[in-house]
């Protein structure tokens, strides 16, 4: 008769890992995140996962990196029939992502660890959205140059003025309509004609 094992046997133990990782971020942000409780949810001795993040960091960094890829897939779901209407889901996309996922947004961006080449999936999305505004002649080449780090800081900061600002406690169909003014505000900023 076949036994049926249960916990970690023989696998990805870096994925089981950061799925861990990603299990305990979501609703506990950062501070959730440890070596101890993500071995003990898959089942290894903490040990075993210094063979894969050489500490905490390593693996929060991991996680913030898993987390950036759902972000981007988000930024980039809606529909496009305009050059701009690229940026407007990229910019409302990780808006909403924020809203739905603050534990995670929390890790997103600020974990130590994290490449800072400027990779990061939704930083490759926006960039992506104004080169194609850019090639559509939407956006001259002037305002193009360095313009995802206004749009990024804009989208970022309403975020968290939302999350944990003064709009921490409106209603989410007036967060979502100012949201919605933001991003477009950053669209008429960028494509403004000197």
């Amino acid at each position: 008769m076949a036994t049926l094992k249960t916990g970690y046997h023989h696998g990805d133990l870096r994925a089981a890992l950061i799925d861990a990782g990603l299990a305990l971020t979501r609703t506990g942000g950062p501070d959730a995140l440890t070596i101890r409780e993500a071995t003990r949810r898959v089942g290894v001795s903490p040990n075993a996962a210094y063979r894969h993040f050489a500490d905490r960091e390593a693996l929060l960094g991991a996680v913030a990196v898993a987390i950036q890829h759902r972000m981007a897939a988000q930024m980039q779901r809606r529909p496009l029939r305009h050059a701009s209407d690229r940026l407007r889901a990229v910019g409302m996309g990780y808006i909403k992502f924020a809203l739905d996922e603050p534990g995670w947004f929390g890790v997103a961006f600020f974990g130590a660890g994290l490449d800072e080449t400027g990779s990061a999936p939704p930083y490759l999305a926006l960039v992506d959205a104004l080169d194609a505004m850019a090639e559509a002649k939407v956006l001259t080449a002037e305002r193009r140059d360095g313009a995802e780090w206004p749009c990024w800081s804009a989208v970022h900061g309403f975020a968290e003025l939302a999350l944990r600002g003064p709009l921490r406690h409106a209603r989410r169909r007036d967060v979502e309509k100012l949201a919605q003014r933001t991003v477009d505000d950053i669209i008429e900023g960028v494509t403004r004609r000197a």
